[in-house]
């Protein structure tokens, strides 16, 4: 059977039904349904388990319940409003849970919105700080040309996308060994009066770490009285956003911080759904430009949007809600704990492995990595590590930090809510045996050449 070919197999086929399809054009017939299924999941069936992804962040397992109420409502287009004003109101219910969980100051004059992911929730709010500067250089007189915006090299490759698409220029703080991620260290050397905003991560992608809010905004208060400058915080939440309230709330880094304009998160992370949903949040309306939201007359109303997208699944919504129903505060901080003790007591074990020692130990966002040692066994690599890995089923990365520390490759594993303590004990089995045969070696253990960069 050729490459462009697809072949069907015997046994799915109904009498007189093709035996082989083109696989990169249509058809020029039908098949049955249950052909068609059988086709299709097949080919998936080769795709990792992912249970045991620990790569990403995103929810892999959610209740059949939740599965169930997925399966009714897949329907729903969320943009349309006036034909589902129910899914209108709870998608309203989720971000003001969500403002009130992150302290916003007058629950009366705050607006948020759901959004596809975390990237689009990143991208309005970056796009309203920089709404929000124009209004006020025109209103100066001033130039509205060469804005920039202020963040770590460490970001997710949305805050990349953010800043090519709206034209921004990207003001990187490059990570260090003193520094691994933005502290307000030097903070005066990248802003000025074309700086939109600062963007702060509570949960870093490479090691988890919070970038700590209340430092950036004491340097930036510092920067306001030497020049005048008023610039302000968004918080990429994206995964620190669903587990700090919970389990670490005597923390400030939300709307308690004076200098946070907005706030973004993935639902479809440690918000506990199902891909894809997010949500951001502003501290009052006065942070969100009437210029983003956009009014046209749709299926018979006045649809007012604040979004990127147009037509998208309201399904996930409804899952969120689901979820703030079904866990409560008493369930989410059980979750989100029991994942934070998983990630401990595996990068415990872990750093006790003789090669390795702990970049970050998993008591900020439940993530954590590892690097080794400088004088480890030069026949191998973490590469190789997880390429053993891999071998039994886990997908745990390993990748370089950026820029400055291009030379320096971690491991990373991502604990979320399935990892249980008795798959995270196996999966500890597992590493423990592939490091004795890899220590094992005579030699050098060939492997891949490697991608110079790590896509999140």
């Amino acid at each position: 059977m050729s490459d462009d070919r697809i072949d069907v197999g015997p046994i799915f086929t109904e009498s007189g039904e093709a035996t082989s399809l083109p696989r990169n054009e249509l058809a020029d017939g039908m098949l049955s349904p249950s052909v068609a299924y059988q086709l299709v999941h097949d080919e998936a069936m080769l795709d990792g388990n992912a249970r045991l992804n620990l790569a990403t962040f995103v929810t892999t397992y959610m209740d059949k319940e939740a599965k169930l109420l997925y399966a009714q409502t897949v329907d729903k287009n969320m943009i349309d409003k006036d034909e589902y004003p129910a899914t209108a109101a709870i998608e309203e219910r989720c971000w003001r849970i969500l403002g009130n969980l992150w302290h916003v100051p007058d629950a009366s004059d705050t607006i948020g919105t759901s959004t596809i992911g975390s990237s689009e929730a990143c991208m309005l709010g970056g796009l309203a700080l920089k709404r929000h500067w124009q209004q006020a250089r025109k209103a100066a007189g001033k130039s509205i040309e060469k804005p920039n915006l202020v963040m770590s090299t460490a970001v997710q490759v949305c805050w990349e996308k953010f800043a090519n698409y709206f034209e921004v220029e990207p003001r990187w703080v490059p990570v260090s060994d003193d520094h691994l991620f933005l502290d307000g260290h030097d903070l005066e050397n990248y802003v000025d009066e074309n700086t939109i905003g600062v963007v702060a991560i509570m949960g870093q992608t490479y090691t988890g770490a919070y970038e700590p809010v209340q430092e950036i905004a004491a340097k930036l208060d510092e920067i306001q009285e030497k020049t005048g400058l008023d610039v302000r915080i968004h918080v990429d939440g994206a995964s620190g956003a669903f587990i700090a309230p919970f389990c670490q709330p005597e923390l400030k880094w939300d709307f308690r911080v004076d200098r946070v304009a907005s706030i973004s998160t993935s639902g479809h992370k440690f918000g506990l759904v199902y891909p894809g949903v997010g949500w951001v949040v502003w501290r009052d309306t006065e942070r969100l430009p009437e210029s983003m939201v956009f009014h046209c007359a749709y299926l018979g109303g006045d649809m007012p949007t604040l979004a990127l997208n147009f037509s998208r699944p309201g399904a996930q919504v409804l899952l969120q809600y689901y979820q703030f129903l079904r866990l409560g505060r008493a369930g989410y901080r059980a979750v989100q704990q029991n994942c934070l003790d998983v990630a401990q007591f595996l990068s415990a074990a872990i750093a006790e492995i003789g090669p390795f020692e702990l970049v970050s130990k998993g008591d900020t966002i439940p993530v954590f990595a590892w690097r080794r040692k400088s004088d480890a066994n030069p026949n191998w690599t973490l590469y190789d590590l997880e390429d053993r890995l891999r071998l039994k089923g886990w997908q745990v990365p390993a990748y370089p930090l950026p820029d400055n520390l291009a030379d320096v490759t971690l491991q990373r594993i991502v604990v979320r809510n399935g990892l249980s303590r008795d798959l995270a004990t196996k999966l500890l089995a597992d590493i423990q045996t592939e490091v004795a045969f890899l220590e094992s070696l005579d030699g050098p253990m060939p492997h891949a050449k490697r991608s110079a960069s790590f896509h999140h």
